[in-house]
C-alpha cells in the first residue's frame, strides 16, 4: 500500500469521484460532454492528492494540493450545471466536496508550519 492510500482525503475523494462517475453514466447521451467534464474533474481531486503526496519538496506538495482544491471547485459549478439539468441533486455532493477541500486545506496549513 503507498502512504497516500492511508490518508482519509485520498480515500474520501477516491470514494467521491467512484459515486459521482457511477451517477454520471446515466446522463442521457445528449449530456456527454457535460458527462466527461464532470468526471474528469472530480477525478482530478483524488489524483492530485495523490501525486502531491509522492512529492519530497513542500512547496511541489502545496502545489498540487492547490490544484486539487481547484478540482473540487470545478466539480462544484459542473455539479450545480447538473442539477439546474436535473440530472442530479446538488445537496448530495457539495457537502462531501466542502469537507474534501477543508482537509486539503489541513494539509496545505500542516506544510506551510
Amino acid at each position: 500500500m503507498f502512504n497516500f492510500q492511508k490518508l482519509d482525503v485520498y480515500q474520501k475523494s477516491l470514494s467521491l469521484s467512484i459515486d459521482l462517475c457511477v451517477t454520471a453514466s446515466s446522463f442521457p447521451y445528449k449530456y456527454k460532454r457535460l458527462q466527461d467534464q464532470l468526471v474528469g474533474s472530480v477525478s482530478s481531486i483524488c489524483l492530485n492528492v495523490a501525486e502531491g503526496s509522492g512529492r519530497k519538496n513542500s512547496k511541489e506538495k502545496i502545489q498540487f494540493y492547490r490544484i486539487a482544491i481547484a478540482s473540487a471547485f470545478e466539480t462544484v459549478g459542473n455539479i450545480e450545471i447538473c442539477h439546474g439539468l436535473d440530472l442530479l441533486n446538488k445537496n448530495d455532493w457539495e457537502s462531501r466536496l466542502e469537507e474534501i477541500c477543508k482537509m486539503i486545506q489541513g494539509l496545505i496549513s500542516h506544510l506551510n508550519n
